[in-house]
C-alpha cells in the first residue's frame, strides 16, 4: 500500500477532524435546522432520527470511501480514469464541476443573507436577487471564498482548522440563548426545570409533528434518510476520496464524525431551536426567516460572523473539489487556474437565492446523480477481485471508452429516478437500491466486455510501476518532517487566550438561559451575551490566527533550515 505522502502533504486525524468539523458546521445548517422544523418532524424523531443517520453516514465514510482511497492514494477522478476510460471520465467531472458550483454557491449566498442584514437590504425569498445591492454583497463575499479555495488542500485545512472549534461553540450558544423566549411562549416562565420541559417546549413550540401546511409531517423514516443522504456524494459517492486519499490509516474515516455528530446533529437541532426561537420574537413564521436573521437574534453580531464563516468553510472544501475536477477535464492548466474559473462561475450562481432555499432537494438529488458512479468504483475495487474478475481492465485494453461504466450509470439514473417518479420509496433512500443496481448491472455488464479475461503482462507492468511510484513516495516520506511544535510562552499565552475566550461565550449563554428568572433579567443578560460574545469571537480569531501563523512559519523554517523570524 502507498503512502500518504503526496508532495509533503499528509492528512492527520486531528486535522480530518477539523476539516470536517469546518466543512459540516455550515451557514446552510440554519436553513436545514428550520427546514426539520417547517416539514413537521417530531421531537423524539429528531433527536433519534438524526442520531442514527448520521451515524450510518460515519460508518459510509468509513467502511466505502476511506479503504479505496488509503489502498489506491487516488483521487476519484483519477481512479475513475483508470477504470472507465477518458470519455466517461470527462462527462463525470462535468458533472461534479455542476453539483460542486451549485453547493459553493448556495453557502455564498446563505453568507451573504447576514451582510445584507448589517446593510438593511432586504431579505431575497425569490428565486432572482430584487435589489442591485445584494449582488454586491455576494461578490464581495465570493472573492474571499475563491481566493481560499485557490491555494489548496493546506489553505482549505487551515481556515477550517481556525474555525471549527468556535463553530462548536457558537451553535449550541445560539440554542441556549434563545431557549428561555421559547420556554416563556410554551410554559409562561423562562427557565426549565429540567428534561420534561425540554421536551414539552420541543413538542409544542418547534418540532411539533406539524407542518407548515398544518398537516401531519414527516416521521422518523425521513429524518434517518435524510441525515443519511445528506452526504452520499462524498460517502457513497465517493467524491472524498480526494481528501482521503491523504489519511495515514482508513479508520480516519471516523474523523467525519467531528462533522456528523456536531454539524449534522447538534448544529442542525440548534439551528431548530434558534430558528423557532426567532420565529416567536418576532412574532412571524419560521418560513418567512432567511439565516441573517435567524443568526442574528440568537447570537448578535456573532451571529454575522457565524453564518458568514460556516458558509465560507463548506464553500471552500466544495470549490477544492470542484477545482480539481476541472483540472481533470482541463489538465494543461494549473488547480489555481481552475479553480478560479469555476469559483467566478460559482459567484455569479450565487447571486440566484434559489441555490439555498432549495438545498434538502438538491442534495438529494444531486448524490443520486453521482451515486451510481460510486457504485462502479466499489465494483470494480472489492467485488472484481472477489469473484476472479480483473480490476483495470480498462487500462489494460487501453480503451478511452468503456461502454458497461456509461450504460451502468445511465442505467442507474434511469433506475433512481424512476422509482423517484413511481413514488414507491421515500426519495431519501433512493441512493441505496440504485447503488445496488448499479452494482450488478455494472458487473454483468463488464464480464460480457472483457473484465472475466485476465491480463498478466499488462497486471505485471502495472504492478512494477506501481512499486516505482511507492518507492518514490517512500523516499518523500523519509524527508517529510512533522511540524515542530511551538511551545513558547507567548504561544501558550495565545493558545489561552482562544480557548477563554470560547469558554466565555458558551458560559454567558447558559448564563441567558439558566439564570433569567423573568423576560426582564432574559433580556439583559441576552444584551450582555451579544455584547460580551462579540468581543470574543474578535480575540479568539486574533489569538487563533495568529497562532497559526507562527506555527506555519516555524514550519517553513524548519523546512528551509534557517531561524524563523516570528
Amino acid at each position: 500500500m502507498a503512502t500518504p505522502y503526496r508532495n509533503g502533504r499528509v492528512l492527520h486525524s486531528v486535522f480530518a477532524a477539523a476539516l470536517y468539523a469546518g466543512e459540516h458546521v455550515a451557514a446552510t445548517e440554519f436553513v436545514i435546522g428550520a427546514t426539520f422544523v417547517a416539514l413537521g418532524a417530531q421531537i423524539m424523531d429528531i433527536l433519534l432520527g438524526l442520531l442514527i443517520g448520521n451515524i450510518l453516514a460515519i460508518l459510509s465514510w468509513t467502511l466505502i470511501t476511506t479503504p479505496i482511497a488509503v489502498e489506491t492514494r487516488l483521487s476519484l477522478y483519477t481512479y475513475l480514469h483508470k477504470i472507465a476510460g477518458g470519455n466517461m471520465t470527462k462527462l463525470y467531472n462535468w458533472a461534479n464541476i455542476i453539483i460542486f458550483i451549485v453547493i459553493s454557491a448556495a453557502m455564498i449566498t446563505v453568507s451573504s443573507t447576514a451582510v445584507r442584514f448589517l446593510f438593511d437590504i432586504p431579505a431575497q425569498l425569490n428565486w432572482y436577487p430584487t435589489d442591485p445591492w445584494f449582488v454586491m454583497v455576494v461578490l464581495g463575499v465570493g472573492v474571499i471564498v475563491v481566493l481560499v479555495a485557490m491555494y489548496g488542500f493546506n489553505a482549505v485545512s487551515d481556515f477550517s482548522g481556525i474555525c471549527a472549534p468556535w463553530l462548536f461553540v457558537m451553535f449550541p450558544c445560539g440554542g441556549l440563548v434563545l431557549m428561555p423566549a421559547l420556554a416563556e411562549s410554551v410554559l409562561g416562565y423562562t427557565t426549565l426545570s429540567g428534561w420534561s420541559d425540554f421536551i414539552q417546549i420541543g413538542s409544542q413550540s418547534v418540532w411539533t409533528g406539524v407542518n407548515a401546511q398544518g398537516e401531519p409531517g414527516i416521521g422518523l423514516l425521513e429524518v434517518i434518510g435524510f441525515a443519511w443522504a445528506a452526504n452520499t456524494i462524498t460517502h457513497f459517492g465517493l467524491i472524498d476520496m480526494a481528501l482521503l486519499r491523504y489519511s495515514k490509516k482508513k479508520s480516519y474515516g471516523l474523523s467525519t464524525s467531528s462533522g456528523m455528530l456536531f454539524g449534522h446533529y447538534i448544529a442542525w437541532i440548534a439551528a431548530g431551536i434558534m430558528g423557532a426561537g426567532t420565529a416567536v420574537i418576532l412574532k412571524t413564521s419560521i418560513t418567512t426567516l432567511d439565516p441573517g436573521d435567524v443568526a442574528f437574534h440568537a447570537l448578535g453580531l456573532s451571529g454575522f460572523v457565524v453564518v458568514i464563516v460556516a458558509g465560507w468553510t463548506t464553500a471552500n472544501a466544495n470549490l477544492y473539489r470542484a477545482g480539481l475536477a476541472a483540472q481533470a477535464i482541463f489538465h494543461n492548466h494549473s488547480l489555481k487556474q481552475t479553480t478560479l474559473v469555476v469559483g467566478v462561475v460559482t459567484v455569479i450562481v450565487a447571486c440566484f437565492p434559489f441555490v439555498f432555499s432549495k438545498m434538502l432537494p438538491l442534495l438529494t438529488y444531486a448524490g443520486l446523480l453521482v451515486v451510481p458512479v460510486g457504485a462502479i468504483v466499489f465494483a470494480e475495487h472489492f467485488i472484481f477481485p472477489r469473484i476472479g474478475l480483473t480490476r483495470y481492465w480498462v487500462t489494460y485494453r487501453k480503451l478511452s471508452h468503456s461502454t458497461p461504466a456509461v450504460a451502468s450509470w445511465g442505467a442507474g439514473l434511469v433506475f433512481g429516478f424512476g422509482l423517484n417518479a413511481l413514488d414507491i420509496i421515500s426519495f431519501y433512500y433512493l441512493f441505496v437500491p440504485t447503488w445496488i443496481f448499479t452494482i450488478i448491472v455494472y458487473t454483468v455488464m463488464a464480464k460480457k466486455y472483457g473484465a472475466g479475461e485476465q491480463y498478466p503482462e499488462e497486471e505485471a507492468a502495472l504492478l512494477s510501476f506501481d512499486q516505482k511510484v511507492e518507492a518514490f513516495q517512500e523516499e518523500q516520506a523519509k524527508t517529510y518532517k512533522m511540524p515542530i511544535q511551538d511551545n513558547t510562552t507567548f504561544s501558550k499565552l495565545l493558545h489561552i487566550v482562544a480557548h477563554a475566550s470560547l469558554t466565555i461565550a458558551l458560559l454567558l449563554a447558559c448564563n441567558t438561559m439558566f439564570f433569567s428568572p423573568d423576560m426582564a433579567a432574559y433580556e439583559e443578560n441576552r444584551e450582555i451575551f451579544y455584547e460580551v460574545g462579540f468581543a470574543c469571537t474578535v480575540i479568539y480569531f486574533a489569538a487563533a490566527y495568529w497562532a497559526m501563523r507562527r506555527r506555519k512559519a516555524l514550519t517553513e523554517a524548519q523546512e528551509l533550515g534557517r531561524p524563523a523570524l516570528i
